[in-house]
């Protein structure tokens, strides 16, 4: 890949201009996002390790099929994309700056403004929305990684394989002791000890810690807000357990951008080559974990470990194979009424995550219409496509009349301390 790459120049124009290809691809990625959002949304959070963890009784059919689902064509992979997209913007950006004449200070000074701004977006959506918020990670590890936009292409890549490799070590190292646990537990003359330390760890599987999960997502406004504000230490806990993954994902998106390939310089034969190298055999894998979990009939802790830290090398090997399928979907479709509708919605990325934030709980909460848990896994999907397809509504006939989104507007407006200019 790093050869590859080396190959390509980077042309003037995208750091002039918009680019339609960058925009689609964050607007797919924003599309998609919620395809595995949507569960965390809609049901207890162990719903997303395996389908028979909602607390709603044993998995049906349709919650196994929507689970492989997920699992096989969303899982990570949206938001390994704009983890991608945010290293190349954030490189996009930064050259930008300095190609109008701004010092290196300049622009470290407008990013830093945006960055401490996004982490507190990140974390009021956190405290007054939702659980989910990647926001103040994004904030966090765009910081680190801003400071290596200087390296070379090859260095870049090279940091980000290394980060990505020792992560991927970390978590297995990390989920082995739960595999441990569960054989010296259920051998043969298992000890006492062994006995209650896997009942335990299971304990984190039960029906009963899904229920409370119910509870508490069916109440009103200020129980939910007392219980995130008593577990503020989960926000850190995410952001320690993620940025072996974001961080090298950021600094790959910042080499594919100086590459030319978010601005699609390359080929049509170099994209399908990185799918055929990257996507296919990914995918290939996640097929064979899906197997495995299903084989095993969602055992909680294989799970567990599948979803968690097997998964991360396919996880990334797709997420570079859908940026290069997209952009051979969005050079094909270039022009046509719909890859601008998702290339506005990728515009307006930042107030439609948001805006999704406050839709999805105002549906799903008790102190709004109270869905939580109350619908079956398949049927959550079809939140998904009424979403996008409101998504795909709005947003373009708004930034044919505005420059920027809603909540882009003042984010723009705060980092650079004043208000700019909105209507076109």
């Amino acid at each position: 890949m790093a050869a590859q790459i080396d190959t390509i120049q980077l042309t003037g124009s995208p750091l002039d201009s918009r680019s339609i290809e960058m925009d689609a691809l964050r607007g797919f990625a924003v599309l998609g996002i919620l395809a595995m959002n949507i569960i965390d949304f809609g049901l207890p959070a162990n719903a997303y390790i395996a389908p028979g963890l909602a607390g709603t009784g044993p998995a049906s059919a349709g919650d196994i099929a929507a689970w492989i689902g997920a699992f096989l064509l969303f899982d990570g992979k949206m938001r390994g994309l704009f983890s991608l997209l945010f290293g190349a913007s954030m490189m996009l950006i930064a050259e930008r700056s300095e190609r109008a004449g701004m010092t290196g200070g300049s622009a470290a000074t407008i990013h830093y403004r945006r960055m401490g701004w996004l982490a507190l977006f990140g974390l009021a959506h956190y405290f007054l929305l939702w659980r989910g918020d990647i926001l103040f990670l994004y904030a966090v590890i765009g910081s680190v990684a801003f400071t290596m936009r200087k390296a070379e292409t090859r260095s870049l890549i090279i940091a980000a394989l290394c980060i990505y490799g020792g992560g991927f070590l970390l978590l297995w190292l990390a989920m082995a002791p739960l595999l441990l646990a569960q054989s010296v537990g259920t051998a043969p003359g298992a000890s006492a000890a062994a006995v209650a330390h896997l009942e335990d760890v299971l304990a984190g599987f039960s029906d009963g810690l899904a229920r409370q999960d119910i509870a508490l997502y069916q109440s009103g406004y200020a129980d939910i807000l007392r219980f995130r504000l008593a577990d503020w230490q989960r926000l850190f806990s995410v952001l320690f357990n993620s940025a072996f993954e974001t961080f090298p994902l950021m600094l790959l998106g910042m080499a594919l951008m100086r590459s030319g390939f978010m601005t699609g310089a390359w080929s049509p034969r170099q994209y399908r080559l990185m799918v055929a190298a990257l996507f296919v055999p990914g995918f290939a894998l996640y097929v064979l974990l899906a197997w495995a979990d299903v084989r095993s009939g969602f055992d909680p802790i294989l799970s567990l470990n599948i979803v968690a830290a097997w998964s991360l090398l396919p996880r990334l090997m797709m997420s570079l194979g859908y940026a290069a399928l997209l952009m051979l979907a969005i050079r094909a479709g270039q022009g046509t009424a719909i890859i601008a509708r998702v290339a506005a919605a990728g515009r307006a990325a930042f107030s439609n995550y948001l805006g999704t934030s406050l839709v999805m709980t105002t549906l799903f909460y008790g102190y709004g219409f109270g869905l939580f848990a109350q619908v079956p896994r398949p049927m959550l999907y079809f939140f998904v496509l009424g979403m996008g397809a409101f998504m795909l509504l709005w947003s373009k006939p708004w930034l044919d009349r505005y420059r920027y989104g809603p909540l882009e507007w003042l984010w723009r407006s705060l980092a650079r301390g004043r208000p700019q200019p909105i209507r076109r």
